[in-house]
């Protein structure tokens, strides 16, 4: 194993590596004081004095205690202009990161509950999206997410909503996910509008095995016929499921802050990451919520590397894993590996 000798090579060197970021929900990007900037734009009162008495509440102690904040910070957001400013700094963050392709989680139905209308969500997430591309280089796809906490029924109404402006959107949404809580909502209860999805075209994941049971991951991939999984963390506790997904080469996109102040692992020093990498699992680095569990992309890759001594042939394989985990058409992938090659070989890493 290549070792670094101290935190700002580390660091430095993390953020040369080129990679993807594939689990990122952007209402998860908010933070404080751009909920406090956005809810004075308009209108909005807050239930929280100032920026660090919002702070102050991230205590969470778990999955439901963080969306409870999650939903209420989401309420700010009114304006294809406050959609764009999310996203546009989010794009920033991640290009400072070093991310070349991101591929970014939205939630359609926490805003349209709002009487925020869908097409404000589009216009204001793509704008950024193709802003950010040109600028920066840094590339977008969007996953539309189903609310797992919902009805199926709310899911195939926010589908049917969502269809007429594909065509609009056609370069930059190609996915569907599942996300929320996952206690009481197994996969098995979205099958159909997956099979709708997938008859569509859409690519496919889903969020299991963070809090729900590997049967959750099982499920994801037999009955919602998913392309990754996001999380997946809980599979160690199958053997028989661990094999299967090295066998499929499955993507798992883990969230090591994220799992930390939820509480899925007491410390990073017993996150399992590092296992299921030796295991042969194709798992990626991503940053969940990172305005919520204190790290954007490279605070991730940071904190795995100097808590469970992952050298820089690790985090090359972890960067890797990201590029070839991507919805990225297989050229662009190449160039990305090629890259990624290139760059490791400079720095002395076989």
């Amino acid at each position: 194993m290549t070792t670094i000798s101290n935190n700002k090579e580390l660091r430095d060197f993390i953020i040369g590596l080129p990679k993807t970021e594939l689990h990122l929900h952007i209402e998860g990007t908010l933070e404080p004081g751009m909920i406090f900037s956005l809810a004075q734009r308009n209108g909005v009162t807050l239930p929280y004095a100032s920026e660090q008495a919002l702070r102050d509440a991230y205590a969470f102690t778990d999955l439901q205690s963080f969306l409870d904040l999650y939903y209420a910070g989401a309420g700010v957001l009114l304006t294809e202009q406050d959609f764009h400013d999310m996203t546009i700094a989010y794009l920033k963050r991640a290009h400072a990161d070093g991310a070349r392709h991101v591929e970014i989680m939205f939630d359609p139905q926490t805003h349209t509950v709002r009487g925020v209308p869908i097409d404000t969500v589009f216009q204001g997430l793509a704008s950024a999206a193709r802003q950010a591309r040109s600028q920066w280089g840094i590339s977008s796809y969007f996953i539309l997410s189903f609310l797992r906490h919902l009805s199926e029924e709310d899911a195939f109404a926010t589908l049917e909503q969502a269809l007429p402006l594909r065509k609009d959107y056609a370069d930059l949404w190609i996915a569907i996910g599942l996300d929320s809580a996952e206690r009481g909502n197994p996969p098995e209860k979205f099958a159909r509008v997956y099979a709708k999805c997938r008859e569509l075209g859409f690519r496919l994941v889903a969020h299991a095995g963070e809090e729900g049971p590997p049967d959750y991951v099982r499920d994801a991939l037999d009955l919602l016929k998913v392309e990754r999984i996001d999380h997946g963390v809980r599979s160690e506790e199958d053997p028989a499921l661990m094999q299967r997904l090295a066998e499929m080469q499955m993507p798992l996109t883990v969230c090591p802050l994220s799992n930390l102040k939820l509480c899925v692992f007491d410390s990073m020093e017993q996150h399992n990451i590092a296992r299921l990498l030796r295991q042969g699992l194709r798992v990626t680095v991503n940053s969940d919520d990172p305005a919520y569990f204190g790290g954007y992309l490279v605070d991730n890759y940071l904190a795995i590397a100097q808590s469970l001594d992952l050298g820089r042939d690790d985090l090359g394989v972890l960067a890797r894993n990201s590029i070839l985990a991507s919805f990225l058409p297989d050229s662009d992938k190449q160039s990305l590996l090629n890259e990624l090659d290139n760059y490791l070989a400079k720095h002395n890493v076989i």
